[in-house]
């Protein structure tokens, strides 16, 4: 599976983005699927995830309430919404799929996206 992540860019505190993670295959929908993000000189920590048929989702507390992760089966395409962001988001964002469940470790994670930077500015 080939995942294209897209949609970063620069936005002030409280704005809003929308990124977009785009998988090449139809088995796209066998696979749970994460964002996760790493800010310079940090590990790369989990964001959120979301099951195969879009029914159960969880995330890291840093971005309960304000982000939000669904997916369009359809489109071969997951989505994360963040909202109300916050200076400390800034990082380069990126997609990943696993076979393995609802994870939250990235080693769980077997194909992964390019990344997208996000710059929240104060």
């Amino acid at each position: 599976v080939q995942l294209q992540a897209s949609g970063g860019g620069l936005v002030q505190a409280g704005g809003s983005l929308r990124l977009s993670c785009a998988a090449s295959a139809r088995a796209f929908s066998w696979y749970v699927m994460g964002w996760f993000r790493q800010a310079p000189g940090k590990e790369r920590e989990f964001v959120a995830a979301i099951n195969q048929i879009g029914s159960t989702t969880t995330y890291a507390d840093s971005v309960k309430g304000r982000f939000t992760i669904s997916r369009d089966n359809a489109k071969y395409t997951v989505y994360l919404q963040m909202n109300s962001l916050k200076p400390e988001d800034t990082a380069v964002y990126y997609c990943a799929a696993t076979l393995r469940g609802m994870v939250s470790r990235s080693a769980e994670y077997e194909y992964w996206g390019q990344g997208t930077q996000v710059t929240v500015s104060s």
